[in-house]
């Protein structure tokens, strides 16, 4: 009997069936999710740039500790809304129940084109670079295809570092094609590893790599108002300047954080989802935000503001660590930041399968993407995401002055920060929009501080939104172009019984096909 038969044996032992998934993820697993899915590579990187806007160590901190009021309240929000609709789609679901069709397929269409797949994309490259530390013959510079242009600020390559990132995803997507089981592993084995190095990395820059001028540059005059990034084009040194400057700092901050909610995707597969995945994002969150913040603090300690804001490639935790271990350090940041890619890509890859298979049984995806396959997972969706994602690696942008590549998806993950931001706060809009339309469903859990937290949320999201909008145009107005092309693609789809509206099915009926499963 080999490994996979016994592992499908057991898995029909212990779990339960509900319109074909299998309940395979308990408490632990959806944790492993939510942590895995928001821990990549940003938090080694981006406090680079938001130093640089900012300008002083204290209102940095105070950056992310807005990051973590944002996304932790967010988190207990979408807790109500994932009890209370406990199925396969998170967002995509929540967005059509409070709103309209309209809304859920926006969504969707968001997540499918960029959101989902660019981030996995982007991650998957991630991975390559660092691999490039430790083995230099990956490179984004080493072509096996040289740069073919399209125009003359695009074009398409193949790099060895580009199909190292196109081989973390066919790898992935192929594991999580083979069942629920082997991506669970995967995800359970590289969150525990990379949340332990993240950690290691924490212990080592406060009792290792201490250093006192450090401390005394950075810690005296802590709140200090900095001298702003002049790209902002506010005044350096003004209560509105810091405003300005922390909230176009939450781009990085969010992205970094983001992608917590990716459980309720596979809302199908969690064992007792009205209790677990609430607790599962309340408790994913605060452990996440909670590392975050104290690898600012290792940062703060160890090097001093600037040497932060001039970290080579933006690489801070690699020069922290270099600071500690000289000689040792890039090559031990570059394994951990592999680890942690990895098993960020494998979480990417599970969760978002399943938003388009909830989007193919209402017939606004392929219709062959909800079909599960016979390892009861989404395999078609799996390789469509995949697909695109592979696709979305090999486009090049082009800067003819300076004759350099960058990479199109961090572009478009740049264009859709603002998107997102929306989608979110309409999101946690349904909250207070269900309970007027449906407030005697059943809700096991209850969004604690309704309405303040939810409320909370909403206005700060919305100030982030706004100073977006104001001070970094370029980057968000094109995300808003991609939603208007998604209304569009929604207008000239064939009318289907989607169109009308739906009935949902009851909890009374959900509690008796789980009985009968």
């Amino acid at each position: 009997m080999g490994w996979h038969t016994a592992m499908s044996r057991r898995t029909s032992n212990t779990t339960t069936r509900e319109q074909g998934f299998v309940r395979g993820l308990n408490l632990f697993d959806a944790t492993m999710v939510v942590i895995g899915a928001m821990i990549g590579s940003g938090i080694f990187i981006v406090s680079a740039d938001m130093s640089r806007l900012i300008g002083s160590p204290g209102w940095m901190l105070v950056a992310w500790a807005l990051t973590g009021v944002l996304t932790i309240t967010a988190a207990l929000s979408y807790g109500e809304l994932a009890s209370m609709l406990p199925h396969a789609g998170g967002m995509y679901v929540y967005l059509r129940e409070a709103f309209s069709p309209l809304w859920g397929f926006l969504y969707g269409w968001t997540l499918f084109t960029v959101i989902q797949t660019g981030t996995i994309a982007a991650v998957a490259v991630a991975f390559a670079r660092f691999l490039a530390v430790v083995f230099p013959p990956v490179s984004e510079n080493r072509y096996l295809v040289e740069p073919i242009h399209i125009s003359s600020r695009y074009a398409i390559s193949l790099s060895t570092a580009q199909l190292v990132g196109v081989a973390v995803i066919a790898l992935l997507t192929w594991a999580n094609s083979r069942g629920l089981e082997y991506g669970k592993i995967v995800q359970n084995l590289f969150t525990t590893a990379k949340t332990a190095a993240l950690a290691a990395l924490i212990l080592a820059g406060l009792f290792l790599g201490w250093s006192a001028s450090a401390v005394k540059v950075n810690f005296t005059g802590l709140f200090k108002l900095g001298a702003y990034d002049p790209a902002l084009g506010v005044a350096a040194g003004s209560v509105f300047g810091l405003i300005v400057a922390l909230s176009v700092a939450q781009s990085g901050s969010l992205f970094s954080a983001d992608s917590w909610h990716d459980i309720t995707f596979a809302a199908g597969e969690v064992r007792n989802p009205r209790r677990n995945l609430p607790l599962a994002m309340a408790l994913g969150t605060t452990a996440v935000i909670g590392l975050y913040l104290l690898a600012n603090v290792a940062y703060l300690v160890v090097l001093p503001l600037r040497a932060i804001q001039q970290a080579p490639a933006d690489r801070v935790a690699t020069a922290m660590l270099q600071a500690v271990l000289p000689g040792y350090g890039p090559a031990l940041m570059a394994v951990a930041i592999m680890v942690s890619t990895f098993g960020c890509v494998n979480g990417l890859v599970l969760a978002g399968a399943r938003a388009y298979y909830a989007m193919a049984k209402d017939g606004l995806f392929f219709a062959r993407a909800g079909v599960l396959n016979k390892a009861h997972v989404p395999g078609w969706s799996l390789l469509a995401q995949g697909i695109w994602s592979a696709a979305l690696v090999l486009p090049r942008t082009y800067n003819p002055d300076t004759r350099t590549y960058g990479n199109l998806y961090s572009n478009l993950l740049d264009y859709v920060i603002s998107a997102a931001l929306l989608f979110y706060i309409l999101t946690i809009a349904g909250v207070f929009r269900l309970r007027r339309m449906r407030p005697d469903a059943e809700r096991p859990y209850r969004v604690a501080g309704y309405p303040l937290v939810p409320a909370l949320y909403i206005l700060g999201a919305a100030v982030v939104l706004v100073m977006l909008f104001v001070y970094r145009p370029a980057t968000t107005w094109p995300g808003l172009a991609i939603v208007i092309i998604g209304a569009g693609v929604y207008a000239v789809m064939p009318l289907t019984s989607f169109r009308r509206p739906r009935r949902v099915n009851s909890d009374a009926e959900t509690r008796r096909k789980t009985r009968r499963g």
